[in-house]
This record gives structure tokens, sequence and C-alpha cells, in this order.
């Protein structure tokens, strides 16, 4: 990871605009003035001013259109970033469902001022000259703002609804994952733990998230990679041993597909 994992703007004063990063990073955006109205395919959405609005990488964002004095700033994260310093899994997966179905969101009274106070001190710790610790500051920060968030909606996560089947088998699907991806890293597993075909799993999971269910297992998987290799008291042959992997080879293989890096590259690096 690097400077460009997090990055933050305003729309007026550096004449920019969130819709042109929608692809390439999750966009969290606090609305000042003015207003948007945007689509992801199905549903169409207006923000204005107090409201937060967050594009995940895998929404399909259309039609967006701002009145000429929007103003809004905007916080830009990498999915390696987001998913490196993303603090808890299960709010995580149900803030990922409530936000998909609500990515405009009112924020008033102390979440309000909460959630600016988060836009501010990333606004810090983005503009310090020193590197020291930048990344791993701006990491906890995330985390802050990540937990603030969820408290902001829990109400809304709380009184969501899942009675469709599809949404029942993926919440059951996600915490099969959170509790076996240590070990289980492939579809199939899944399905039959959920008496499913894997064709039909990744079919709800596409449905549900837009996202691919064997993306799922490696993000909870690439959690759980993290957690171990940041365990100093671990060796790799340990971590590749409680992963269940067949060899050492397997394993480095599987570190540099999920995070880029290999184990021995990812500990030297200091998690850079």
């Amino acid at each position: 990871m690097d400077n460009t994992s997090c990055i933050l703007f305003n729309t007026l004063r550096d004449g920019k605009q969130p819709f042109d990063y929608h692809r390439s990073y999750h966009v969290h955006f606090l609305v000042n003035k003015g207003t948007m109205d945007f689509s992801d395919g199905k549903n169409s959405y207006q923000a204005g001013k107090d409201d937060i609005v967050i594009w995940q990488m895998y929404n399909d964002i259309q039609d967006v259109s701002c009145s000429r004095d929007f103003d809004a700033d905007v916080l830009l994260a990498s999915s390696q970033f987001l998913g490196h310093f993303n603090p808890e899994m299960t709010w995580a997966t149900r803030g990922f469902l409530f936000i998909r179905r609500h990515p405009s969101f009112h924020l008033h009274g102390e979440s309000l001022r909460i959630i600016r106070n988060d836009f501010e001190q990333f606004r810090l710790r983005l503009a310090a000259t020193s590197e020291m610790f930048k990344i791993d500051l701006l990491g906890n920060q995330m985390r802050m703002f990540l937990y603030d968030l969820w408290v902001a909606y829990s109400s809304g996560i709380s009184d969501m609804k899942s009675d469709d089947n599809a949404s029942q088998i993926f919440l059951r699907f996600v915490g099969l994952v959170q509790k076996d991806s240590r070990k289980h890293r492939d579809v199939a597993y899944y399905a039959d733990q959920l008496c499913i075909t894997p064709k039909y799993l990744s079919q709800v999971s596409n449905k549900v998230t837009n996202v691919p269910a064997l993306q799922w297992i490696n993000y909870y998987a690439g959690f759980e990679l993290v957690s171990l290799l940041d365990n100093p008291d671990l060796s790799i042959s340990d971590i590749a041993f409680e992963m269940d992997f067949s060899s050492p080879n397997h394993f480095t293989r599987y570190c540099k597909k999920i995070l880029g890096v290999t184990p021995s590259e990812y500990r030297s690096n200091g998690r850079q």
C-alpha cells in the first residue's frame, strides 16, 4: 500500500468529481451544499446537504448529475486499504448490504458532527509531511470512521429485512465463510454446507451483492491471512500449516494473489 491508497479532495476546491473514481476506489462523500442525482441501474437517488453517500467499487453508478453549487468532501479508499484496515467483519458485511440498498443516507445531530470530524482527521493526516507510520495512522483513522458509520447506520441495519430467500442464503454463506475461511477457500465447500450447487451459490452472491462468491471467500481468507502474518510469534511455515496449505510454494502463490506480495515481502515491508 502507498499514499494513493487513501485520498481526500473537495469537489469545488479541487475541481474533481467522485464519479471519476468509482471504478478504482470505494468512494465516500459528505455533501456540504447542493444536490447530486444518480442511479445504480435499478433505483434512482438524490443526495443533498448533510448526506453521506457511499459508492462501493462494485456498484454500477450511472446517470450522475450535480447542481452547479454541488460541494462535497470525497474520501477515496482502495480495496486493499479498506480490506486491510476493516476492524470487524460481521458489521462490515451487514454494512455492505445496507449501503447497497441505501447508498445515500442523511446524517444529523451527533452522527453528523462525528462523521464531519472523521473527514477533518483524514484531511489532517493526509496533509502531514512526515511519512513515518502514515499508512498505519490513516488505517486507524479508517477503522474509527467505519465504526462511526456503523453507529450512524445501526438502527437501519437492525431493521434491515432479509426475508427474501437469496438474502437469507447469502447471510448464511457469509456466516460460514467467517468461521471456516482459514481452512476452506472453495465455493464447492460452502455450497455443500448449504445443500445447494456451487453455481446457484454464485448466482445468489452476484444477485445480492454483485460480487462473486469466490471473491467473498478470498476477502475473508485475506483478513485471516493478514491477522496471522501480523503475529510475530508465528513463522511463515506455521501460518501455511494453520491455513491448511499443502505446500509452502502453494501458500506463497496464494498470498501473492490475495495481498500482492509474498509472505516474506509482507513482513519485511513492515505492512507498508
